[in-house]
Protein backbone atom coordinates (compact mmCIF):
# COMPACT_ATOMS: atom_id res chain seq x y z
CA UNK A 1 0.00 0.00 0.00
CA UNK A 2 3.25 2.27 0.85
CA UNK A 3 5.27 1.59 -2.20
CA UNK A 4 1.81 2.29 -4.31
CA UNK A 5 1.33 5.34 -2.47
CA UNK A 6 4.43 6.69 -3.42
CA UNK A 7 4.20 5.58 -6.82
CA UNK A 8 1.34 7.38 -7.32
CA UNK A 9 2.74 10.37 -5.94
CA UNK A 10 5.93 10.38 -8.07
CA UNK A 11 3.56 10.23 -11.20
CA UNK A 12 1.68 13.32 -9.78
CA UNK A 13 5.03 14.98 -9.23
CA UNK A 14 6.27 14.21 -12.71
CA UNK A 15 3.06 15.23 -14.32
CA UNK A 16 3.22 18.44 -12.41
CA UNK A 17 6.86 19.25 -13.75
CA UNK A 18 5.83 19.76 -17.07
CA UNK A 19 4.31 23.66 -16.31
CA UNK A 20 7.76 23.63 -14.04
CA UNK A 21 8.35 23.08 -10.72
CA UNK A 22 9.24 26.37 -8.15
CA UNK A 23 9.10 27.33 -4.95
CA UNK A 24 7.36 30.70 -5.25
CA UNK A 25 3.70 29.75 -4.04
CA UNK A 26 1.56 33.15 -3.13
CA UNK A 27 0.71 33.46 0.68
CA UNK A 28 2.72 30.44 1.99
CA UNK A 29 3.63 29.43 5.15
CA UNK A 30 7.52 27.80 4.94
CA UNK A 31 7.89 24.64 6.11
CA UNK A 32 11.63 25.48 7.82
CA UNK A 33 12.48 28.06 10.12
CA UNK A 34 11.32 31.02 8.43
CA UNK A 35 7.63 29.65 9.17
CA UNK A 36 8.84 29.97 13.30
CA UNK A 37 6.26 32.34 14.67
CA UNK A 38 4.00 32.35 11.81
CA UNK A 39 0.14 32.08 12.51
CA UNK A 40 -2.09 33.08 9.48
CA UNK A 41 -0.44 32.60 6.14
CA UNK A 42 0.40 36.45 4.64
CA UNK A 43 -1.90 38.17 2.39
CA UNK A 44 -0.08 39.73 -0.33
CA UNK A 45 -2.12 40.25 -3.57
CA UNK A 46 0.73 42.05 -5.66
CA UNK A 47 1.74 39.43 -7.58
CA UNK A 48 1.56 37.99 -10.37
CA UNK A 49 0.34 34.47 -12.57
CA UNK A 50 2.88 32.86 -15.62
CA UNK A 51 1.99 29.21 -14.89
CA UNK A 52 0.91 26.50 -12.55
CA UNK A 53 3.53 25.60 -10.02
CA UNK A 54 4.23 23.08 -7.60
CA UNK A 55 6.38 23.12 -4.90
CA UNK A 56 7.26 19.71 -2.99
CA UNK A 57 8.20 19.45 0.68
CA UNK A 58 8.48 17.31 3.45
CA UNK A 59 9.00 17.12 7.44
CA UNK A 60 11.01 14.20 9.31
CA UNK A 61 11.06 13.65 12.99
CA UNK A 62 12.80 10.93 15.11
CA UNK A 63 12.80 11.04 18.88
CA UNK A 64 15.44 9.56 22.00
CA UNK A 65 12.84 8.70 24.72
CA UNK A 66 13.80 8.33 28.17
CA UNK A 67 10.89 8.83 30.35
CA UNK A 68 9.70 6.77 33.51
CA UNK A 69 6.76 6.94 35.01
CA UNK A 70 4.52 5.89 38.37
CA UNK A 71 1.39 5.91 40.04
CA UNK A 72 -0.60 4.34 43.49
CA UNK A 73 -1.22 0.78 43.20
CA UNK A 74 -4.03 -0.73 44.86
CA UNK A 75 -4.96 -3.72 46.22
CA UNK A 76 -8.12 -5.87 44.93
CA UNK A 77 -9.49 -9.34 45.34
CA UNK A 78 -6.26 -10.63 42.26
CA UNK A 79 -3.97 -8.83 44.48
CA UNK A 80 -2.19 -5.60 42.52
CA UNK A 81 -4.19 -3.72 39.96
CA UNK A 82 -3.52 -0.80 37.72
CA UNK A 83 0.27 -1.62 36.63
CA UNK A 84 2.04 0.32 34.46
CA UNK A 85 3.75 -0.26 30.68
CA UNK A 86 7.24 -1.41 31.64
CA UNK A 87 8.81 1.69 30.10
CA UNK A 88 13.00 1.86 29.14
CA UNK A 89 15.15 4.99 27.23
CA UNK A 90 15.04 3.94 23.21
CA UNK A 91 13.94 5.53 20.02
CA UNK A 92 10.67 6.36 19.02
CA UNK A 93 9.13 5.13 15.81
CA UNK A 94 9.92 7.49 13.00
CA UNK A 95 7.78 9.99 11.46
CA UNK A 96 7.45 11.91 8.12
CA UNK A 97 5.00 14.42 6.01
CA UNK A 98 5.30 14.55 2.64
CA UNK A 99 3.39 18.41 1.57
CA UNK A 100 2.19 19.52 -2.10
CA UNK A 101 1.83 22.99 -2.35
CA UNK A 102 0.01 23.97 -6.12
CA UNK A 103 -0.48 27.53 -7.44
CA UNK A 104 -3.30 27.00 -9.83
CA UNK A 105 -4.23 30.57 -10.90
CA UNK A 106 -3.73 34.14 -9.68
CA UNK A 107 -4.30 34.43 -6.07
CA UNK A 108 -5.70 30.82 -5.74
CA UNK A 109 -3.14 27.90 -4.35
CA UNK A 110 -4.04 24.14 -3.28
CA UNK A 111 -1.99 22.91 0.11
CA UNK A 112 -2.81 18.75 0.49
CA UNK A 113 -0.59 17.15 3.42
CA UNK A 114 0.18 13.37 3.45
CA UNK A 115 1.52 11.66 6.67
CA UNK A 116 4.04 8.70 5.19
CA UNK A 117 4.05 7.50 9.04
CA UNK A 118 2.04 8.26 11.98
CA UNK A 119 1.22 6.72 15.33
CA UNK A 120 -2.24 6.03 14.59
CA UNK A 121 -1.68 4.36 10.60
CA UNK A 122 1.11 2.24 9.52
CA UNK A 123 -0.05 3.47 5.86
CA UNK A 124 0.40 6.87 4.40
CA UNK A 125 -2.92 8.61 4.26
CA UNK A 126 -3.84 12.19 3.53
CA UNK A 127 -3.86 14.00 6.59
CA UNK A 128 -5.88 17.33 4.65
CA UNK A 129 -6.54 19.29 1.61
CA UNK A 130 -7.95 22.69 0.84
CA UNK A 131 -8.00 25.55 -1.53
CA UNK A 132 -7.30 29.15 -0.48
CA UNK A 133 -8.48 32.00 -2.15
CA UNK A 134 -6.45 35.35 -2.34
CA UNK A 135 -8.29 36.69 -5.05
CA UNK A 136 -11.20 36.04 -7.28
CA UNK A 137 -9.34 36.44 -10.84
CA UNK A 138 -12.07 33.93 -12.95
CA UNK A 139 -15.28 36.00 -11.67
CA UNK A 140 -13.62 39.39 -13.12
CA UNK A 141 -15.00 41.92 -10.83
CA UNK A 142 -13.48 45.20 -9.72
CA UNK A 143 -15.32 45.32 -6.84
CA UNK A 144 -14.78 42.16 -5.64
CA UNK A 145 -10.84 42.46 -6.26
CA UNK A 146 -10.96 45.10 -3.78
CA UNK A 147 -12.26 43.47 -1.21
CA UNK A 148 -10.15 40.42 -1.28
CA UNK A 149 -7.45 42.77 -1.03
CA UNK A 150 -8.59 42.44 2.76
CA UNK A 151 -10.16 38.56 2.11
CA UNK A 152 -8.71 35.21 2.14
CA UNK A 153 -10.94 32.19 1.57
CA UNK A 154 -10.44 28.65 2.40
CA UNK A 155 -12.21 25.83 1.19
CA UNK A 156 -11.75 21.57 1.75
CA UNK A 157 -10.66 18.90 3.95
CA UNK A 158 -8.48 21.43 6.88
CA UNK A 159 -7.06 22.14 10.04
CA UNK A 160 -9.59 24.40 11.47
CA UNK A 161 -8.33 27.65 12.78
CA UNK A 162 -9.41 27.66 16.43
CA UNK A 163 -6.95 29.24 18.91
CA UNK A 164 -3.63 30.05 18.04
CA UNK A 165 -1.78 26.84 19.86
CA UNK A 166 -2.20 24.66 16.62
CA UNK A 167 0.25 27.24 14.78
CA UNK A 168 3.09 26.23 17.67
CA UNK A 169 2.55 22.36 17.68
CA UNK A 170 4.03 19.11 16.26
CA UNK A 171 2.01 18.11 13.53
CA UNK A 172 2.89 14.30 12.67
CA UNK A 173 6.40 14.53 11.07
CA UNK A 174 5.95 18.78 11.20
CA UNK A 175 8.02 19.66 14.23
CA UNK A 176 9.54 22.70 13.44
CA UNK A 177 7.08 25.42 14.70
CA UNK A 178 7.18 23.99 18.18
CA UNK A 179 10.02 25.40 20.43
CA UNK A 180 9.60 22.14 22.72
CA UNK A 181 9.12 18.03 21.98
CA UNK A 182 5.59 17.50 23.10
CA UNK A 183 2.56 19.25 22.61
CA UNK A 184 0.16 21.08 25.20
CA UNK A 185 -1.70 19.03 27.60
CA UNK A 186 -4.97 20.30 26.00
CA UNK A 187 -4.22 19.65 21.98
CA UNK A 188 -7.26 21.87 20.48
CA UNK A 189 -6.59 20.02 16.66
CA UNK A 190 -8.90 18.70 14.29
CA UNK A 191 -9.22 18.35 10.16
CA UNK A 192 -13.08 18.87 8.89
CA UNK A 193 -14.76 19.82 6.03
CA UNK A 194 -15.66 23.08 5.31
CA UNK A 195 -14.85 26.74 4.89
CA UNK A 196 -13.25 29.66 6.42
CA UNK A 197 -13.22 33.30 5.45
CA UNK A 198 -11.10 35.80 7.07
CA UNK A 199 -10.75 39.71 7.26
CA UNK A 200 -7.37 41.37 7.76
CA UNK A 201 -6.45 44.94 7.35
CA UNK A 202 -3.84 47.17 9.78
CA UNK A 203 -3.47 44.50 12.12
CA UNK A 204 -6.95 43.60 12.86
CA UNK A 205 -8.09 40.01 11.94
CA UNK A 206 -11.58 38.31 11.89
CA UNK A 207 -12.07 35.08 10.77
CA UNK A 208 -15.63 32.96 10.30
CA UNK A 209 -16.01 29.43 9.61
CA UNK A 210 -18.59 26.63 9.70
CA UNK A 211 -18.01 23.18 9.11
CA UNK A 212 -19.26 19.57 8.93
CA UNK A 213 -18.03 19.04 12.96
CA UNK A 214 -16.52 15.90 12.52
CA UNK A 215 -13.37 14.26 11.01
CA UNK A 216 -14.70 12.41 7.97
CA UNK A 217 -17.65 13.37 5.72
CA UNK A 218 -20.79 11.08 6.64
CA UNK A 219 -24.03 10.65 5.29
CA UNK A 220 -25.58 8.35 7.34
CA UNK A 221 -28.74 8.86 9.08
CA UNK A 222 -28.83 9.36 12.82
CA UNK A 223 -32.53 8.92 13.01
CA UNK A 224 -33.05 5.32 14.64
CA UNK A 225 -36.60 5.98 13.72
CA UNK A 226 -36.40 6.81 9.95
CA UNK A 227 -36.52 3.69 7.41
CA UNK A 228 -33.11 2.48 6.22
CA UNK A 229 -31.15 4.41 9.37
CA UNK A 230 -28.70 1.79 10.62
CA UNK A 231 -28.42 4.32 13.84
CA UNK A 232 -29.58 2.61 17.51
CA UNK A 233 -28.82 5.64 19.99
CA UNK A 234 -31.65 8.17 19.71
CA UNK A 235 -29.56 10.88 21.33
CA UNK A 236 -27.28 11.56 18.40
CA UNK A 237 -27.84 14.14 16.11
CA UNK A 238 -25.48 16.00 13.39
CA UNK A 239 -24.93 19.72 13.43
CA UNK A 240 -22.47 22.22 12.10
CA UNK A 241 -19.52 23.45 13.80
CA UNK A 242 -18.98 27.22 13.88
CA UNK A 243 -15.70 28.71 14.62
CA UNK A 244 -14.83 32.07 15.08
CA UNK A 245 -11.69 34.27 15.46
CA UNK A 246 -10.89 37.87 16.24
CA UNK A 247 -7.95 39.53 16.98
CA UNK A 248 -4.59 42.05 16.60
CA UNK A 249 -1.23 41.41 15.41
CA UNK A 250 0.89 44.32 14.74
CA UNK A 251 4.88 44.38 13.91
CA UNK A 252 4.75 47.60 16.60
CA UNK A 253 8.79 48.40 15.41
CA UNK A 254 11.59 46.32 14.70
CA UNK A 255 12.19 45.35 17.68
CA UNK A 256 8.64 44.56 19.29
CA UNK A 257 5.38 42.31 18.28
CA UNK A 258 2.16 41.99 19.60
CA UNK A 259 -0.58 39.70 18.91
CA UNK A 260 -3.88 39.15 21.14
CA UNK A 261 -6.67 36.83 19.70
CA UNK A 262 -9.67 35.47 21.22
CA UNK A 263 -11.17 32.05 19.59
CA UNK A 264 -14.56 30.50 19.91
CA UNK A 265 -15.82 26.84 18.75
CA UNK A 266 -19.05 25.47 18.95
CA UNK A 267 -21.07 22.42 18.09
CA UNK A 268 -24.68 21.73 19.20
CA UNK A 269 -24.42 18.03 18.39
CA UNK A 270 -22.14 15.68 16.55
CA UNK A 271 -22.52 11.82 16.26
CA UNK A 272 -18.27 12.08 17.11
CA UNK A 273 -16.47 15.60 17.28
CA UNK A 274 -12.55 15.56 17.97
CA UNK A 275 -11.38 19.11 18.32
CA UNK A 276 -9.56 18.08 21.73
CA UNK A 277 -8.83 15.37 20.75
CA UNK A 278 -8.23 15.01 16.73
CA UNK A 279 -4.40 14.64 16.64
CA UNK A 280 -3.64 11.17 14.96
CA UNK A 281 -0.17 11.69 14.65
CA UNK A 282 -0.09 11.32 18.50
CA UNK A 283 1.83 12.17 21.57
CA UNK A 284 5.36 12.68 21.65
CA UNK A 285 5.50 11.04 25.01
CA UNK A 286 5.06 7.51 24.16
CA UNK A 287 2.89 4.48 26.10
CA UNK A 288 3.47 7.22 29.21
CA UNK A 289 0.62 6.46 31.70
CA UNK A 290 -0.27 3.29 29.93
CA UNK A 291 -1.40 -0.52 30.83
CA UNK A 292 0.45 -3.32 30.11
CA UNK A 293 -0.14 -4.82 26.91
CA UNK A 294 -0.35 -1.19 25.30
CA UNK A 295 0.54 -0.36 21.69
CA UNK A 296 1.93 2.46 20.73
CA UNK A 297 -0.34 2.42 17.52
CA UNK A 298 -3.80 2.25 19.29
CA UNK A 299 -3.02 3.88 22.19
CA UNK A 300 -1.01 7.27 21.04
CA UNK A 301 -2.55 10.14 22.46
CA UNK A 302 -0.70 9.43 25.78
CA UNK A 303 0.16 12.45 28.41
CA UNK A 304 -2.77 14.60 27.07
CA UNK A 305 -6.14 15.46 28.83
CA UNK A 306 -9.27 14.86 26.64
CA UNK A 307 -12.31 15.81 28.01
CA UNK A 308 -14.81 13.47 26.03
CA UNK A 309 -16.73 16.21 24.18
CA UNK A 310 -17.75 13.99 21.82
CA UNK A 311 -21.43 15.00 21.15
CA UNK A 312 -21.87 18.98 22.13
CA UNK A 313 -18.95 21.28 22.63
CA UNK A 314 -18.66 25.17 23.03
CA UNK A 315 -15.47 26.19 24.02
CA UNK A 316 -13.57 29.55 23.36
CA UNK A 317 -9.06 30.22 24.13
CA UNK A 318 -7.66 33.17 24.33
CA UNK A 319 -4.29 33.63 23.50
CA UNK A 320 -1.57 36.36 23.82
CA UNK A 321 2.35 36.70 21.81
CA UNK A 322 4.11 38.76 22.47
CA UNK A 323 8.31 39.11 21.18
CA UNK A 324 10.91 41.35 21.89
CA UNK A 325 14.20 40.91 19.92
CA UNK A 326 15.15 37.45 21.03
CA UNK A 327 12.68 36.93 23.79
CA UNK A 328 9.41 35.65 23.11
CA UNK A 329 6.30 34.76 25.32
CA UNK A 330 3.12 32.76 24.70
CA UNK A 331 0.55 31.89 26.37
CA UNK A 332 -3.23 30.09 26.54
CA UNK A 333 -6.15 30.36 28.74
CA UNK A 334 -9.13 27.87 27.30
CA UNK A 335 -11.97 27.20 29.13
CA UNK A 336 -15.64 25.69 28.05
CA UNK A 337 -17.77 22.84 28.09
CA UNK A 338 -19.58 19.88 26.58
CA UNK A 339 -20.86 16.31 27.01
CA UNK A 340 -20.46 12.71 25.48
CA UNK A 341 -23.20 10.89 23.71
CA UNK A 342 -24.18 8.90 26.34
CA UNK A 343 -24.23 11.96 29.24
CA UNK A 344 -27.32 14.02 29.85
CA UNK A 345 -25.39 16.92 32.12
CA UNK A 346 -22.59 18.87 30.40
CA UNK A 347 -18.90 19.27 32.33
CA UNK A 348 -16.63 21.71 31.85
CA UNK A 349 -12.93 21.75 31.70
CA UNK A 350 -9.77 24.71 32.48
CA UNK A 351 -6.89 25.22 30.08
CA UNK A 352 -4.52 27.54 30.80
CA UNK A 353 -0.80 27.50 29.53
CA UNK A 354 2.89 29.68 29.33
CA UNK A 355 6.11 29.61 26.95
CA UNK A 356 9.03 31.56 27.86
CA UNK A 357 11.47 31.10 25.36
CA UNK A 358 14.57 33.14 24.16
CA UNK A 359 16.45 32.66 20.98
CA UNK A 360 20.18 33.84 20.32
CA UNK A 361 23.11 33.93 18.24
CA UNK A 362 23.40 34.64 14.59
CA UNK A 363 19.90 34.76 13.36
CA UNK A 364 18.39 33.43 16.71
CA UNK A 365 19.36 29.98 15.75
CA UNK A 366 19.44 28.45 19.25
CA UNK A 367 17.08 28.75 21.26
CA UNK A 368 16.23 27.89 25.65
CA UNK A 369 12.19 27.61 26.69
CA UNK A 370 10.09 26.94 29.36
CA UNK A 371 6.78 25.79 29.49
CA UNK A 372 4.03 25.70 32.64
CA UNK A 373 0.74 23.79 31.43
CA UNK A 374 -2.26 22.82 33.93
CA UNK A 375 -5.42 21.54 33.20
CA UNK A 376 -8.30 20.95 35.45
CA UNK A 377 -11.44 18.91 34.19
CA UNK A 378 -15.10 17.21 35.12
CA UNK A 379 -14.94 13.90 34.96
CA UNK A 380 -17.95 11.52 33.68
CA UNK A 381 -17.63 10.35 36.98
CA UNK A 382 -18.06 13.41 38.73
CA UNK A 383 -14.43 13.76 40.04
CA UNK A 384 -12.71 17.24 39.39
CA UNK A 385 -9.16 16.06 38.35
CA UNK A 386 -6.00 18.45 37.50
CA UNK A 387 -2.72 17.91 35.71
CA UNK A 388 0.54 19.98 35.80
CA UNK A 389 3.22 19.89 33.77
CA UNK A 390 6.26 21.80 33.21
CA UNK A 391 8.84 21.43 30.49
CA UNK A 392 12.38 22.89 29.83
CA UNK A 393 14.15 22.82 26.74
CA UNK A 394 16.72 24.03 24.35
CA UNK A 395 16.87 24.26 20.16
CA UNK A 396 19.54 24.76 17.86
CA UNK A 397 18.68 25.67 13.87
CA UNK A 398 21.50 23.64 12.30
CA UNK A 399 20.90 25.28 8.96
CA UNK A 400 17.05 26.91 8.58
CA UNK A 401 16.17 23.16 7.77
CA UNK A 402 17.29 20.87 10.19
CA UNK A 403 16.57 21.50 14.21
CA UNK A 404 18.21 19.60 16.92
CA UNK A 405 16.03 19.69 20.59
CA UNK A 406 16.78 18.54 24.01
CA UNK A 407 13.94 18.76 26.81
CA UNK A 408 12.81 17.58 30.28
CA UNK A 409 9.76 17.19 31.37
CA UNK A 410 7.57 16.21 34.43
CA UNK A 411 4.19 15.62 34.82
CA UNK A 412 1.83 14.85 37.75
CA UNK A 413 -2.09 14.00 37.88
CA UNK A 414 -3.74 15.36 40.69
CA UNK A 415 -7.01 13.90 42.45
CA UNK A 416 -7.85 10.80 40.37
CA UNK A 417 -9.98 7.87 42.47
CA UNK A 418 -8.02 5.25 43.90
CA UNK A 419 -8.72 3.23 40.97
CA UNK A 420 -7.79 4.80 38.12
CA UNK A 421 -4.09 3.84 36.73
CA UNK A 422 -3.89 7.95 36.84
CA UNK A 423 -4.05 7.84 40.51
CA UNK A 424 -1.09 9.07 42.04
CA UNK A 425 0.42 9.32 38.28
CA UNK A 426 3.25 11.15 37.62
CA UNK A 427 6.05 10.82 34.74
CA UNK A 428 9.08 12.71 33.94
CA UNK A 429 12.48 12.37 32.01
CA UNK A 430 14.35 13.80 28.83
CA UNK A 431 13.61 13.90 25.02
CA UNK A 432 15.98 14.10 22.63
CA UNK A 433 14.46 15.22 18.89
CA UNK A 434 16.00 15.55 15.43
CA UNK A 435 13.17 17.63 12.73
CA UNK A 436 13.74 18.06 8.89
CA UNK A 437 11.30 20.55 7.54
CA UNK A 438 11.66 21.87 3.96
Amino acid sequence: MIFKTLFTLIAVSLSFSLFGQRSDIDNFRPYDKDGVNMFETPKDVDTEFDDIRLRIGGAFTQQFQGLSHENTPFMDSTGVANPLYGLSPGFNLATANLNLDVQLADGVALNMVTYLSSRHHPEAWVKSGYIQFDKLPFLKSSGLDSLMRYVTIRVGHMEVNYGDAHFRRTDNGNAIYNPFVGNYLVDAFNTEIGAEVYYRKNGLIGMLGMTGGEINGNVSDLDPNDVGSTATDDKLSRSPSIIAKLGYDKQVNENLRFRLTGSMYYTASSARNHILDGDRGGSRYYLVMSEPGARAGSDFRTGRYNPGFGDEVSIFMGNVFLKYNGLEVFGIFETGGGKGSTEVDTRNFTHIATDIVYRFGANENAYVGARYNTVTGDEPSGDEVSINRYQIGAGWFLTKNILAKLEYVNQEYNDYPATSTFAGGKFNGFMIEAVVGF
